[in-house]
């Protein structure tokens, strides 16, 4: 039985000299491996009392929305500032050169809801991190934080120490 592992791509050298590409393109581009993807990710939500989910872009979209789908959840978009039409809140983070902002619609978590938070990669940890401030801003409670992949040398999950934090997949390097 194959792993979601198997279906990842590794592109030695990009976007620059002694970086290791993780490439998931592979895993949506196989009927087989985006089902597992997306069950292995569900799994992940196993005994999780929660009311939302909410992704970010955009490809916390692609695995959020199926599994809003899945268990009956609503999903909340976050989004890069200025895509959304309706009355924001903004949060700003670092980048490693630069900043950028993402928004939610004031009115798409109630106080009190449970969300969780859903990205297909877990880096440095800023933008799940600004996500979470958002949630937090309007109310809401972040019960988990789930990912597809994991870069665990860019420490990520340390930056995100007070959160729980899964992945389904989880590479020692950057």
């Amino acid at each position: 039985m194959k792993k979601v592992e198997d279906y990842i791509r590794s592109i030695p050298d990009f976007p620059e000299e002694g970086i290791i590409f993780r490439d998931i393109t592979t895993v949506l581009q196989d009927a087989e491996g985006l089902k597992l993807a997306i069950d292995e990710m569900i799994g992940l939500l196993e005994n999780v009392d929660f009311d939302v989910i909410a992704g970010t872009e955009s490809r916390g979209f692609i695995f959020g929305m199926p599994i809003a789908y899945a268990l009956g959840k609503a999903f909340v978009p976050i989004r890069k500032k200025g895509k959304l039409p309706c009355e924001t809140v903004s949060q700003t983070y670092d980048l490693e050169y630069g900043t950028a902002t993402i928004e939610m619609h004031k009115d798409s978590i109630k106080p009190g809801q449970k969300v969780v938070l859903v990205d297909d990669l877990i880096a440095t940890g800023g933008t799940i991190e600004a996500a979470a401030k958002l949630v937090e801003q309007l109310g809401g409670e972040v019960v988990k934080m789930i990912f597809l992949l994991e870069l665990a040398g860019l420490k990520g999950r340390e930056k995100l120490s007070g959160y729980d934090v899964a992945s389904v997949v989880s590479y020692e390097g950057k």
